[in-house]
């Protein structure tokens, strides 16, 4: 391991693999991000709700959009233990791909029409995640997608439905392969490292700023969390949660 060049260490390609996904997104996804943020910011402006929801690993995405330094105040994220990791993994993944628990979750969360719902996905094949779209848009919400289309289109959909990004309103394609990781070790037989959620987080943080500008552009002042570890953290904070803008 040692005697390999600097530039080929596994690391090295990781980091430089996701420079250059972070690229092709804003060469190729800029547009569907900036709708995807004239989306948030209108609902935004006419006291509509934002959703997020990701099963397994995709959940982190669904996390940093809520109550984040810098972040958005006004998201509520669908946070449904069983399809988060940390009490039963594998439970996880079986429930993921259950038919009919994405209506009895959107039921449990409430959402309402004008609202808008992200959902993020990598593969984009799963019940759960379908599901919750198909619903959401039948609801009356503008339902976008964060998703890699190369790998969904590697796949057929679970269930015999569609995929995620055959759903959504709004498509934004992380650049992702087949499979998510995406570093070839020598002498290992699988690739490691995944891609989605890197990027994906970085995707969520440009429609956050792009909906910021355009909030400020039509002259409204948005509510975005501050950090909590600066001195004025707190108060600007608390201020959120108790309506006051």
């Amino acid at each position: 391991m040692h005697d390999q060049p600097a530039e080929d260490e596994p690391g090295r390609r990781y980091l430089a693999r996701v420079g250059e996904l972070l690229h092709e997104v804003l060469d190729t996804q800029w547009a569907a991000i900036a709708q995807t943020a004239e989306a948030v910011a209108d609902a935004l402006r006419h006291g509509r709700q934002v959703h997020a929801f990701g099963s397994g690993h995709s959940h982190m995405l669904a996390e940093e959009l809520f109550y984040r330094a810098g972040g958005l105040a006004d998201v509520r994220p669908i946070l449904f233990e069983g399809l988060m990791l940390h009490a039963n993994a594998p439970l996880s993944t079986r429930l993921e791909r259950l038919p009919g628990l994405a209506s009895e979750i959107l039921d449990d969360h409430g959402v309402a029409e004008g609202d808008v719902l992200l959902v993020f996905s990598n593969s984009g094949r799963n019940q759960v995640a379908t599901e919750l779209a198909a619903e959401a848009h039948e609801r009356g919400l503008t339902v976008v997608a964060v998703t890699s289309i190369a790998h969904s289109q590697a796949t057929t959909p679970r269930g015999g439905g569609r995929r995620l990004f055959e759903l959504a309103d709004v498509v934004i394609d992380n650049r992702g392969e087949l499979g998510d990781a995406a570093v070839e070790v020598p002498g290992f037989d699988r690739r490691v490292a995944p891609t989605s959620t890197a990027v994906g987080a970085a995707i969520v943080n440009a429609i956050v700023a792009q909906s910021v500008g355009l909030s400020l552009a039509a002259g409204i002042e948005p509510r975005v969390y501050a950090s909590s570890n600066v001195d004025s953290g707190d108060a600007i904070n608390n201020s959120l949660l108790e309506g006051r803008s």
